[in-house]
């Protein structure tokens, strides 16, 4: 076992906190700033109000930001769960030909480009479904999101999957369980940790993106990060942003401690 020295523990302590400080005070300074009673976020906070939590409470455009995050999110997520399970059970049980480019396919999203993939998908809506009377609108965001969740849901799940023995669902079966029997009371379970890990951070993803949201989202129609960019470029109304954003952060502290919960229950099966 390596054991570090006396200096060492003290550099790497060093290092760990300024780390620490270099990430989470930015996080307490909007927070802070959210009780700031002055139109403009400054630090120190001169006098402390609740007024900018009233406006947020009431304020409709915020309201509807966060149904059309939470819509589009879900659909998305729906869909990575479904196809991004179906890709990984095909991909991890099955050899067949152009496997490997299949599997490319399916992780390509991911790594390209945000605007790439919004410019794309503007293109084909504008260009292609819209002259042949077809209008995606609402629908056609929620399929935009749902191509670069998927990889989100097929790695976890395709990774649990090739550590799994096919040997338990041969068994299930040779006692007599029908496929869907043996999916749901062997199969599932044994991956379920790492479907519901994909799923979150699908929908967290989806939820958060910016850029591709720009190029499909339809007129008139605004999620929460790009109510947030338009708001930003309005100074007096920071405070706003820095309600919301408190807001967000307190609520991702609920998907954390979920991972981190199925993290232990994975490691006590």
């Amino acid at each position: 076992m390596l054991r570090l020295g006396r200096g060492s523990k003290i550099a790497l302590g060093v290092i760990v906190s300024i780390v620490l400080i270099f990430m989470y005070v930015p996080l307490m300074l909007v927070m802070v700033n959210s009780f700031n009673d002055s139109r403009i976020a400054a630090w120190p906070v001169q006098a402390f109000s609740t007024r900018w939590w009233e406006i947020a409470a009431t304020s409709e455009p915020i309201r509807a930001a966060v149904l059309n995050s939470i819509v589009v999110g879900l659909g998305a997520t729906v869909i990575a769960l479904l196809l991004g399970t179906l890709s990984a059970f095909a991909l991890s049980r099955y050899s067949f030909f152009g496997k490997q480019t299949v599997n490319l396919l399916i992780v390509l999203p991911i790594a390209l480009p945000g605007v790439v993939t919004g410019v794309a998908f503007s293109n084909t809506f504008n260009s292609i479904l819209s002259p042949a009377g077809i209008q995606v609108g609402y629908f056609g965001m929620i399929i935009a999101h749902g191509t670069f969740c998927i990889v989100m849901v097929f790695n976890n799940v395709f990774a649990r999957l090739r550590r799994m023995s096919p040997n338990l669902q041969e068994a299930s079966m040779d006692l007599g369980a029908g496929i869907g029997q043996t999916f749901r009371l062997v199969t599932f379970p044994q991956f379920r940790t790492a479907f519901v890990a994909g799923g979150l951070l699908a929908f967290a993803l989806s939820f958060d993106e910016v850029v591709v949201t720009i190029f499909t989202a339809p007129p008139g129609v605004d999620t929460l990060p790009l109510w947030i960019l338009n708001t930003m470029a309005r100074p007096n109304e920071g405070n706003l942003v820095n309600v919301v954003a408190t807001v967000l952060i307190l609520l991702s502290l609920i998907p954390v401690y979920i991972s981190q919960w199925l993290s232990r229950a994975e490691e006590d099966e």
